[in-house]
């Protein structure tokens, strides 16, 4: 069946490229927009060359049939993990008779876990969307007055698009983090049930579950994203004038600037999905962590310890939906500004949509490449022992993102012109692909380079395990150094990268730099969200007290699943730089093309080429402020989640003492109240998300509506440099934590008793320092580092939008009258 489906993915993807000839059926997408008058921002080429042929057909096609494809091979996957049957059983059941033992007993109380666990997720699904819809009316309403406010006054229909842009990236970013998080808790118990096989045959299946449940996601999610934006690009079109047969009639810098909306919209929803997911999800580990290891002595995910579920839940709020807006919005963004920055290159306007949706045609070719790699990991080289998993999870991604470099470079030649500028640099095909190489490529070695950093295969992680031998001190100081040194080696590619990207192509380069980093978005999207499958697999193994050899796979597959959500995190992270970067390119050219409409006696905010003064003096004091941001922001999060754990911690320790016979597991004793600490985590992510969102929303408005352009250019830069490396190292340091006390749990750390090595376990006072670690970087991993990345691209995306919003004020100098 597998190698059918593979054959029918090659199949199709040959016939989209038959599609995508010269002379291929009509496209739906509308025809290419006349080339504006040219700016100061745009030097078009002294001999444009169009490319020949209907290349918008080609786009368009390329575009449908991949994000068909894409869905299609989402559904076959998902119906894969369905065939694995959860057996059902009458809820309470579970709970009755515990200590029986028998495999009757161990399968209601899977049952029982499986069905709370979903429960749990959709309670605080409901509720934090509640919430998100509120803002979404609010906050559209806001983003149709300002962006409408225009320097030459009000032009309601230019805000008007934007607000249907930012709703429709809302909304599609709630849809695809309500589809992963469904998947995830569906596939959970599936992959426990999997890994009761015996020897090769429970690890290809457990691990081949686990994977095919993110593919779901990762497919799902990146061609309902692609297609969504090439609708929204088609309706917009439409709406300003142009048809299938007719040129737009307007300017196409207007259309792509009211598309921004889109990718505005996903990351207003990923900040909340992030910040909120990632509080419920820590409150409920940490909580469940002191409680249950540090103060009761009682093993992780005891089925005594009331907070067990909560903490399932939030692996999948945090690491599942939170994850999945997150990249949804940096796939919205970076193509965005790609577009932006097309839009305003007379050479690319005036060689046809096939050249303005290059960026789109990138991201639907992944789709393609991802399919047909995915059975690398699930048929051609499954996994057949541990020690296969990372090695499988890395030949997977290496291979994708291989192919891809191989299929991008005759899609640049057949969809670009031969020349083309942007701004005053002079760019190619062939520039333009390198810039999508390199984005590949450093993506790829980020993500080794996270994994070095966080898996115990390595010596880091060892090390930092070994540090525990003299207590939680120590773990912490290793485990700190860890972090910072983990950014240096992304940091310097980040900066390769954007050097290539920006010398070959200008801001369009950086942008499919950034389109490079998600070239392989749906691979990535199934390597990570494999990771809290796997946790949840392992979790309901262990309240379900199924057999050892069992909790043994998934601990294994988990162990690999938090390196590779560090590597997911890597990939997000080094994306949201060079989109920040995109989108702030794209921001300063519509400041550019403002003050070249308002005339020489306007306010002359940037140099005489267009550029940015950095050591204007506000512009260079809110680089200062910018750089602030990010810690602000972190202390926010960090004490968030502190203040959530303390109330998990009592909560448990009521339960405890009030139950009788909870805590010894005495046999009838009655059920841990899994619901009271739901609630303490729902009701803690959704109060105290609220201040870090605002915060990173309102701060760009806020210093444009006051102190002007310049004030946000400084601050948007400022945020940027601190906010990336900030980002990368908190999650490896959290992640270090994590696999250096799985390493000690598996035994593998000895320390010397009398002269002879003695390898310590769980309990021993080595663990319990080793557990202490963990719980510091819980937080650190998934809620502030993860979420810093948001941060960046949400202040960047912002700006852009508002841009015409703040050159109404005083010319760009603000309420202030900055000078």
């Amino acid at each position: 069946m597998q190698r059918l489906t593979l054959l029918a993915l090659v199949a199709a993807a040959l016939c989209a490229t038959v599609a995508a000839k010269p002379g291929a059926k009509p496209s739906p997408m509308p025809p290419p927009p006349p080339a504006p008058a040219p700016t100061t921002t745009v030097a078009p080429s002294s001999s444009p060359a169009p490319v020949t042929g209907d290349n918008g057909a080609a786009a368009s096609w390329i575009i449908a049939v991949s994000g068909v494809i894409g869905l299609l091979f989402s559904a076959f996957q998902l119906y894969l993990v369905a065939k694995i049957e959860v057996e059902p059983g009458k809820r309470g059941e579970g709970y009755t008779n515990m200590e029986e033992g028998s495999d009757t007993n161990a399968k209601l109380k899977l049952y029982e876990v499986y069905c709370a666990i979903q429960e749990g997720a959709k309670a605080f699904l409901f509720a934090e969307y509640f919430l998100m819809g509120i803002f979404v009316v609010v906050f559209g309403a806001l983003v149709l007055v300002l962006t409408s406010y225009t320097p030459t006054g009000f032009k309601w229909e230019v805000g008007g698009c934007t607000a249907v842009s930012f709703v429709v990236g809302a909304v599609t970013s709630i849809v695809s983090g309500y589809i992963g998080m469904m998947v995830a808790v569906f596939s959970n118990a599936r992959t426990t049930i999997a890994a009761e096989g015996i020897d090769e045959a429970g690890w290809s299946a457990s691990f081949n579950t686990a994977f095919r449940a993110g593919s779901v996601m990762g497919f799902s999610l990146t061609s309902i994203a692609m297609l969504m934006l090439g609708l929204l690009i088609y309706v917009l079109n439409a709406a300003m004038g142009g048809d299938v047969t007719d040129p737009l009639k307007d300017d196409a810098k207007i259309l792509f600037e009211c598309v921004a909306g889109y990718g505005l919209g996903g990351s207003c929803i990923a900040m909340f999905g992030r910040v909120g997911g990632g509080i419920y999800t820590k409150a409920a580990d940490v909580g469940a962590d002191l409680a249950g290891k540090v103060v009761s002595g009682i093993p992780e995910d005891d089925p005594r310890n009331p907070a067990t579920i909560a903490d399932n839940v939030g692996d999948n709020v945090g690491d599942v939906a939170g994850m999945g807006s997150d990249l949804f919005g940096s796939y919205a963004e970076s193509s965005c500004a790609a577009l932006v920055v097309a839009a305003g290159s007379a050479d690319i306007v005036s060689a046809g949509w096939g050249a303005i949706l290059f960026p789109l045609a990138v991201s639907a070719v992944g789709v393609i490449i991802c399919a047909v790699s995915s059975f690398l990991a699930t048929d051609i080289s499954p996994v057949k022992k541990e020690e296969d998993v990372e090695t499988v999870l890395k030949i997977q991604l290496g291979v994708t993102a291989i192919l891809m470099c191989g299929v991008t470079y005759p899609l640049s030649i057949f969809l670009l012109p031969e020349t083309f500028f942007i701004g005053d640099v002079e760019a190619s095909p062939l520039a333009a692909w390198s810039c999508i190489v390199s984005g590949l490529l450093g993506g790829c070695i980020v993500g080794f380079i996270t994994e070095y950093y966080t898996s115990h295969s390595y010596t880091p992680v060892r090390e930092v395990a070994q540090s525990c031998e003299t207590g939680a001190a120590t773990n912490i100081i290793y485990g700190l150094a860890l972090g910072y040194k983990s950014a240096i080696i992304p940091i310097t590619i980040i900066a390769v990268v954007t050097f290539v990207a920006f010398s070959q192509c200008g801001m369009y380069g950086v942008a499919l730099g950034a389109l490079g980093f998600l070239g392989t978005l749906a691979t990535c999207l199934a390597i990570d969200v494999y990771g809290p499958v796997c946790d949840n697999a392992g979790g309901i193994a262990e309240m379900a007290e199924l057999p050892s050899q069992v909790r043994d796979k998934t601990d294994a597959l988990d162990a690999a699943g938090n390196t590779t959500a560090a590597i997911g995190k890597g990939f997000a992270i080094g994306s949201a730089a060079l989109v920040s970067l995109a989108l702030f390119g794209g921001f300063i050219t519509r400041v550019s093309v403002a003050q070249a409409e308002a005339g020489p006696d306007a306010p002359q905010l940037l140099t005489s080429t267009g550029g940015l003064d950095v050591l204007s003096p506000i512009t260079f004091a809110m680089l200062f402020m910018g750089a602030m941001i990010p810690y602000w922001f972190t202390a926010l999060t960090m004490k968030s989640v502190g203040t959530a754990a303390m109330a998990m911690v009592k909560e448990v320790a009521r339960q405890f003492a009030e139950i009788p016979g909870l805590l010894q597991g005495t046999p009838g004793h009655g059920p841990p109240d899994h619901a009271k600490c739901i609630k303490i985590s729902t009701d803690a992510s959704l109060k105290e998300m609220i201040a870090p969102g605002l915060l990173v929303i309102l701060s760009p408005i806020i210093v444009g509506t006051l102190l002007g352009v310049r004030a946000v250019a400084g601050l948007l830069v400022g945020s940027l440099v601190s906010g990336v490396q900030l980002a990368i190292s908190q999650s490896n340091t959290g992640g270090a934590w994590d696999n250096a006390k799985k390493y000690v749990e598996k035994g593998c750390v000895s320390i010397l008793v009398d002269g002879e090595p003695v390898a310590q376990r769980k309990g021993s006072e080595l663990h319990k320092a080793a557990v202490c670690g963990d719980t510091v970087g819980d937080p650190l991993k998934d809620t502030s580092g993860p979420a810093i990345n948001i941060v960046m691209k949400l202040q960047a995306i912002i700006s852009l939008v508002f841009a015409d919003y703040f050159m109404s004020i005083n010319g760009g100098k603000g309420l202030f009258n900055v000078e």
